[in-house]
């Protein structure tokens, strides 16, 4: 089975190594057992054509028992190859999930989140179920292939020889079939995964849809993107339809052939009856094994485009490197400084050029310029989402690139301007990424960030349950929660994206005035486009092209008259 892409599932499969030893085990004491069978079948035949009832009798029971045994070992097989299949694909879920985790927001921004759940999901089972075939099934048929055939041959060489003129030609077309279905498969797979992402989207911005009235198109978008899967599905099952009348009119011939050479053979003397019986019930045992090997094989070949898919994710490496000798960032003040930084999404379209700024523990600052200008690149950078091409950013002295991820990121708060909530209560949503929860620190974030009054009049309180993105809340509600996620982080660097700009006067209110709870004493970079906000900033940096033309308090910057007055004339002033 290690072979091609198959060769990347090792270590998975390695991991799993005692139950597949129990699963062949299992197998070879099923297989030992099969040639038993076509030796009573001829030995009952034989007590029959003697009347002798007793020997009938005798064979029967055996072969009574013989069936027994077999079914004990087919249940241990089974049970143990599904063991070690469905750990397989604990594993490698676990693996790729992990994986992904590791990569940067860059990745991210242009990934569809269907095709990837489509590989985590769909893919990976797919994998499991060929693990699961090939472990006990296809191993069993192949030694059952191999047991047979040594059997048959040992009965009559002349009539195995006549019977196995036509393997060739039957192992010779399994494999040009299954090379085929891994083409389609392929085709058929990626299609699948751009339905899958074509949903996601669509349903994850339904309120766009719906008020744009594009429900019409986008149901003959789907329409078109159903048909082109449904069309390489077809053409896949098609060629599985073919392969297997054809494989079964060439085992069909082989049997007629036996018959006819067992038939002049006992004419001449040289067989009898009761051994023709017995080598025929051997090769209608033949016949079952044979047709497993051809569905296991196109099974395999078919998911092997499933491998390919979900190592493909394995393959993508991350853009964002942690040191092995990171240090743990310390408690930090909150002295930010950013040192000749240089940074581009794309080469040759740079968005920060030759950055320099240093904000001292304490101080908000307000970003401001028109769109396009780095005020997002520049807490981005801050986070670390990204690293800078050229240049530093320190946060109390120590380059970013030297601490881990981890212990830089728990000493940030974000406040994004589009709160994301999950699936689960309040309470696990202000303790984002908590495992243990402390409802009195979470009662006293919420307190800080305005949401407590809303909150307790909830009808459970703290373990409401939230539904997906929050959209039960209204816009005012979540922002609260974000801020009180913020809050019980107890971070010394904030960073608001423009946490006010979607929200009503009153809403505003309330979040404001939790937004200025929660900056004292903390070095906070605001990013925003309401006035309210600017004014109250210790300092404001206006951005424009990459570039910091200005930077001072509104007054000053008023006073001298130049891009941000005329910034703040076009956008404030009224």
């Amino acid at each position: 089975m290690i072979a091609g892409s198959y060769r990347q599932l090792w270590p998975d499969l390695r991991s799993q190594w005692p139950n597949f030893l129990r699963t062949f085990v299992c197998v070879v004491g099923y297989v030992v057992t099969v040639p038993l069978l076509p030796y009573l079948a001829g030995q009952v035949t034989t007590a029959i054509s003697q009347g002798d009832v007793r020997q009938t009798a005798y064979w029967m029971g055996l072969a009574v028992l013989v069936f027994l045994i077999q079914n004990i070992f087919l249940y241990g097989e089974k049970v143990w190859a599904i063991r070690a299949s469905l750990s397989v694909v604990l594993r490698l879920r676990q693996r790729v999930y992990a994986h992904l985790h590791r990569l940067g927001i860059d990745y991210f921004a242009t990934a569809k989140t269907g095709d990837l759940a489509y590989r985590l999901t769909e893919d990976i089972d797919r994998i499991g179920e060929v693990v699961n075939k090939m472990s006990q099934q296809f191993i069993s048929c192949v030694l059952q292939l191999i047991v047979l055939t040594v059997y048959i041959f040992y009965l009559n060489w002349q009539l195995t020889l006549a019977g196995l003129i036509i393997a060739p030609l039957m192992g010779w077309l399994i494999s040009l079939f299954g090379q085929r279905l891994l083409m389609l498969s392929r085709r058929s797979q990626s299609e699948m995964s751009s339905l899958s992402a074509l949903m996601t989207e669509v349903f994850g911005s339904i309120r766009v849809v719906q008020a744009f009235a594009a429900q019409d198109y986008e149901v003959a978008r789907f329409s078109q993107e159903a048909e082109q899967n449904r069309r390489a599905r077809y053409r896949t099952e098609h060629l599985t339809a073919i392969q297997y009348p054809v494989v079964g009119f060439l085992e069909a011939i082989s049997i007629m052939l036996l018959f006819l050479l067992g038939g002049w053979q006992i004419s001449l003397g040289n067989l009898q009856p009761q051994a023709l019986v017995s080598f025929l019930v051997a090769v209608v045992l033949l016949i079952h094994p044979i047709d497993l090997i051809a569905q296991h094989y196109n099974a395999y070949k078919q998911t092997e485009a499933s491998v390919e898919r979900v190592f493909e994710l394995m393959a993508i490496a991350p853009t964002l490197h942690q040191n092995a000798d990171a240090i743990t960032l310390p408690r930090v003040t909150g002295k930010v400084e950013y040192r000749h930084v240089d940074f581009a999404y794309e080469p040759g379209k740079p968005v920060l050029r030759d950055l320099c700024l240093l904000v001292e523990p304490g101080q908000v600052v307000a970003l401001v310029g028109p769109s396009g200008a780095g005020k997002t690149t520049i807490v981005n950078l801050l986070a670390r989402f990204y690293d800078p091409q050229a240049g530093q950013v320190r946060v109390d002295g120590v380059d970013l690139r030297q601490v881990t991820v981890t212990s830089l990121r728990r000493q940030i708060g974000i406040v994004p301007q589009e709160t994301t909530l999950f699936s689960g209560t309040l309470a696990q949503n202000i303790a984002y990424g908590q495992t243990e929860l402390d409802y009195d620190a979470i009662a006293a974030a919420a307190k800080i960030a305005n949401a407590h009054d809303f909150i307790s009049q909830l009808s459970q309180g703290y373990h409401t349950w939230v539904g997906e993105r929050g959209v039960n809340l209204s816009g005012g509600q979540r922002q609260r929660i974000a801020i009180a996620r913020a809050v019980l982080l107890n971070p010394r660097i904030l960073i608001l994206d423009e946490a006010t700009s979607a929200l009503d006067s009153e809403s505003e209110a309330l979040v404001q005035e939790a937004l200025e709870r929660v900056m004292q004493n903390r070095t906070a970079f605001v990013i925003a486009h309401r006035l309210s906000t600017i004014r109250r900033a210790n300092r404001i940096i206006f951005l424009e092209q990459g570039e910091i033309l200005e930077s001072g308090t509104h007054d000053e910057l008023i006073a001298q008259a130049g891009r941000y007055a005329q910034f703040y004339a076009q956008q404030f002033k009224s």
